[in-house]
């Protein structure tokens, strides 16, 4: 190598930076030894600023476009190097490129449960998670109170600081809205909103950065609550208090039973089934219905009837009574003996005076007042 190529090499006459990843933030000119050439080429792309810094002092600022670098448009750095007008000489700077676009898909997520006072279920513990935006609104306050002298500084860099803030404004925002839990999945977009304005503007004034974008995917209840929500959203079919709906709950409890069981729910899924079962009856007792009165002659061939005896009077039937009732009834003066009495055996309706086992309570019954 020449002497020539050797003070070629040593001057950089092109300062450019072609972004191959997707997470770097701020990258540094590779400059090391080299000195810059006065009158060199600076290609800012889009989404790009580019930074001089001259001995650990911010200097100008560029925005996407392309520049020669002369003393006229490096104002700042001429004025602390001490330039004279028309400066021409190589010079050394540190050049650091800024990425302004946003970066995406940056994951966050409450660590612990936050407490919140729900209207309906009282104080719940609440889980929440999503994903939000970041990008650079001030390069110049970024470089300062982040970078540093960071040669390739990323998103995984900042990734936790910004979650922990993002998580402290999202404890503050649901515990505040007021919005029933049920409710909140309705109101993810709106609270999105209200933390990306909340997060943009104390960021932004703190490091520079923005966040322009902030997605609540999910907000959980813990999975104990949540199985007391489903149990009670299963038993809403029985909120009317009727036979029918008590009916359908014990239908339903029993489906849910014989597929546990056919999962491997076994004895337990049986013992659930029949718990379900006592549950409807303690609310809603099954009806209890009185035997059928007896025909007036039993059918051939039928179900035997109840035993005991059946009293009629004046076109309507009572009972069975066993022998002590019938006694009672003797006593009351509903049993006479002109009373109709029927039995399981008998061809038909006779009269109690006709029939020796209850004419026998009517001894001590008197007869019939006579007509004046």
């Amino acid at each position: 190598m020449g002497l020539l190529d050797k003070i070629k090499g040593e001057l950089v006459d092109i300062v450019e930076w072609l972004d191959d990843t997707r997470d770097t933030i701020v990258w540094r000119f590779p400059r090391y030894q080299n000195e810059i050439k006065m009158g060199a080429r600076l290609i800012v792309r889009e989404s790009q600023t580019a930074v001089f810094v001259n001995e650990g002092t911010v200097a100008d600022v560029f925005e996407p476009g392309t520049y020669t670098l002369e003393t006229r448009n490096l104002p700042i750095l001429s004025t602390l190097k001490g330039w004279k007008h028309g400066f021409s000489s190589p010079f050394k700077a540190e050049v650091y490129f800024v990425s302004t676009r946003q970066f995406t898909d940056l994951k966050w997520g409450t660590r612990n449960p936050v407490m919140m006072r729900d209207p309906e279920l009282g104080m719940v513990r609440v889980r929440a998670f999503g994903a939000f935006a970041a990008r650079v609104s001030d390069p110049t306050l970024l470089l300062r109170e982040l970078v540093g002298t960071d040669p390739q500084f990323r998103t995984d860099e900042v990734h936790e600081y910004l979650r922990q803030n993002l998580v402290s404004h999202v404890a503050s925002v649901l515990a505040s809205s007021g919005i029933p839990v049920m409710d909140l999945a309705a109101h993810h977009g709106d609270l999105g909103g209200q933390l990306a304005t909340r997060l943009t503007d104390e960021l932004s004034a703190e490091i520079g950065l923005a966040v322009p974008k902030f997605v609540i995917e999910n907000v959980s209840l813990p999975p104990e609550v949540e199985e007391a929500l489903d149990k009670r959203t299963s038993m809403g079919i029985v909120s009317s208090g009727t036979v029918g709906s008590m009916a359908a709950f014990q239908q339903f409890q029993a489906g849910q039973a014989m597929e546990a069981a056919a999962d491997g729910g076994g004895a337990g899924a049986v013992i659930g089934m029949g718990l379900g079962q006592a549950v409807g009856n303690a609310i809603v007792p099954p009806t209890q219905t009185a035997p059928a009165a007896p025909p007036a002659a039993p059918a051939a061939g039928g179900p035997p009837p109840l035993p005991g005896w059946y009293l009629g009077n004046g076109g309507s039937q009572s009972g069975p009574f066993d022998d002590a009732a019938l006694a009672g009834q003797a006593a009351a003066g509903t049993l006479t003996a002109s009373t109709l009495v029927w039995r399981a055996g008998m061809a038909g309706w006779e009269p109690a005076s006709a029939v020796p086992e209850v004419a026998r309570h009517l001894g001590a019954t008197p007869p019939p007042l006579p007509q004046a």
